[in-house]
């Protein structure tokens, strides 16, 4: 093998070994931990399926979850289907129940703060105080 051919089949390589770094180890990646976070479902977590619909874990079966989207209302799903757990930090009820939980004194304050953050960029006479 003499240098032209070296220098031709180099950026070939090359390239490979780019597309192996940024595109399928990573991929690789993010394979591995999925299957492993659906390995270790447990009844009681709080899951979100790929198809964005929310549910509790009530049981799990050798391939299949069974998850209970409503009091009552039981549905089957595949592992593969169950796209992350949801912690209480990322649950939009636990955002808006918290504001209901607030003492009677602290929802102006509260109403008043936000109005503050959505505001910060305008005029000063549009905000409240």
């Amino acid at each position: 093998m003499d240098m032209g051919q070296l220098g031709s089949i180099l950026p070939l390589i090359l390239l490979v070994v780019v597309f192996y770094f940024l595109l399928i180890r990573p991929q690789r990646k993010r394979q591995q931990e999925a299957i492993q976070m659906q390995n270790s479902l447990a009844p009681g977590a709080r899951v979100m399926t790929t198809t964005g619909l929310f549910g509790t874990v009530v049981a799990v079966d050798n391939e299949d979850v069974i998850l209970e989207i409503a009091p009552g209302i039981e549905t089957r799903w595949v592992k593969a289907a169950i796209g992350r757990v949801v912690t209480p930090g990322d649950a939009p009820a636990a955002d808006e129940s918290s504001d209901d939980e607030a003492a009677p004194g602290e929802e102006g304050k509260k109403e008043s703060e936000a109005t503050v953050d959505r505001n910060d960029d305008q005029d000063s006479s549009t905000k409240q105080s």
